[in-house]
């Protein structure tokens, strides 16, 4: 390990502790990962028995090249950047806490002290960087079997961990997601009695746990937890209302939820997009509010991508989400997921091509990426048919684009083009005939460009009764 902290950041922080008489140590991720083998640290956590803010700025002046300190003092602690590395400083503190808050009573404190504020045993080992125990590991809980294990627990009572800060039990599934580790059973059963105390929390830090679960490798990890502890009840609950299977007349419909986040997670091995992940889980979010039984039919969601649209912005508004281009892109999404299934399943026209390139825009290779992703099917021979079916319409849709060019639409008659011709001003008129260019084209009807689309217009005109100038 000492080959580890041999760099010129933890040698300055080395001679800084001394120089200052105190002790200090790096603690948490960088720990863990270095064990991880998760790659270079972008922040580093260190923790001084005595002032941080000291140890920051004495740091800072032993680094070469001029370090700019930032202190909060209002929490005790300072941060430099350095080599594009975070490098936080806190002094050793014990906490407790109140009921009504996450926010803690702090005291200054000893290593064990700030060790057992730890969220979990795998955050809690630290390295000495002091002359008597440089890169010496000091692991109190036993983090470093947890970690070859696998397992998430924590170093107090789980119960007192969660209730003190309910984030953790965010934090605990974020992390078995990221990290495909298992939540010990105690901890598990202490989140499902204290979840109710998530809404102490901000919606803003749930949603930052949450983006982060959403963009892990599979998803469904952190779903399934959510969902086991009671937690999506808070959270999503119009996710969790997908939940079940019904039967009716020996007619049964699938579990909307489990497919949901299959869905996000089969997406997630094709794209890193957060937005359209958050399309994937939520793609049928209107299936609950829409579901009937028809005595002909069976099962139906008629509707159900329209009423998913509409449920997105109080969604995103409750949970802080950017309500903006983000959000109109996941409802177009939702509104359009199930349009590359229909023509897919029916025979691949032109016309029915032309108008999804129209619609879909520059969202169309996002939108076949979430229809993709949609597919569940166990069924091999279904599976490949409905592979095979989207090939096609990919297929289609470089013909048809390549032919009439309508993913980004540019009308080839303009409305100052439609008012000079007929010496119209701005009118209804005007919108009507170019509609029936944008509808012709659409239709295969006339050709994307200027001289058909001129004559149709004057066409079109003479029906209205319209004189050409």
């Amino acid at each position: 390990m000492k080959e580890i902290l041999d760099t010129t950041i933890f040698k300055a922080i080395n001679k800084a502790t001394e120089e200052l008489n105190l002790n200090s140590y790096v603690i948490g991720g960088f720990v863990r990962d270095y064990y991880l083998k998760r790659g270079n640290a972008k922040d580093i956590d260190i923790v001084a028995i005595g002032s941080g803010i000291e140890l920051a700025k004495k740091v800072a002046d032993i680094l070469p090249g001029k370090i700019k300190v930032q202190v909060f003092k209002n929490f005790g602690t300072a941060m430099l950047n350095y080599n594009e590395v975070e490098v936080e400083f806190v002094g050793a503190r014990k906490e407790s806490y109140r009921a009504d808050s996450r926010k803690p009573i702090v005291e200054n404190g000893t290593l064990d002290d700030d060790q057992n504020r730890r969220d979990f045993t795998i955050n809690a080992m630290a390295f000495g960087l002091n002359n008597d125990n440089f890169g010496e590991l000091l692991d109190p809980f036993n983090g470093i079997d947890d970690l070859e294990s696998k397992i998430l627990r924590t170093p107090l009572d789980p119960d007192i961990t969660y209730s003190d800060d309910p984030l953790r039990m965010m934090r605990a599934i974020r992390f078995a997601t990221q990290l495909g580790f298992v939540i010990e059973q105690d901890s598990v059963d202490a989140i499902k009695r204290n979840n109710d105390r998530i809404k102490i929390i901000s919606k803003e830090r749930i949603t930052t746990e949450l983006n982060k679960i959403i963009l892990s490798t599979k998803p469904s990890i952190g779903f399934e937890y959510l969902h086991k502890t009671g937690l999506l009840q808070h959270i999503l609950p119009e996710l969790l209302a997908l939940q079940g299977v019904e039967e009716v007349e020996g007619q049964r419909h699938k579990d909307n939820f489990y497919h949901s986040v299959e869905v996000l997670d089969n997406i997630s091995t094709e794209t890193d997009d957060l937005w359209l992940r958050w399309s994937a889980l939520l793609h049928d979010i209107g299936k609950a509010p829409t579901k009937r039984f028809d005595q002909k039919i069976g099962w139906t969601f008629h509707g159900h991508e329209f009423k998913g649209k509409k449920m997105v912005p109080a969604i995103f508004k409750r949970l802080k989400l950017p309500l903006g281009s983000d959000m109109r892109f996941v409802q177009k999404m939702i509104m359009m997921s199930s349009r590359p299934v229909i023509i897919s399943e029916d025979i691949v026209t032109d016309s029915a091509v032309r108008r999804l390139l129209f619609d879909a825009g520059n969202e169309i290779e996002s939108l076949m990426t979430l229809c993709e992703a949609d597919i569940t099917t166990k069924n091999p021979r279904r599976m490949k048919k409905y592979k095979n079916n989207f090939k096609l319409v990919r297929i289609k849709m470089e013909e048809v684009e390549e032919k009439d060019k309508v993913r980004n639409w540019q009308p080839p008659i303009t409305g100052e083009m439609i008012m000079e011709t007929f010496n119209l001003k701005p009118s209804k008129e005007v919108g009507d005939i170019k509609i029936a260019i944008r509808e012709a084209i659409l239709n295969g009807d006339i050709l994307n460009n200027y001289d058909e689309a001129f004559a149709f217009m004057v066409e079109k005109g003479k029906e209205m009764g319209l004189t050409q100038v």
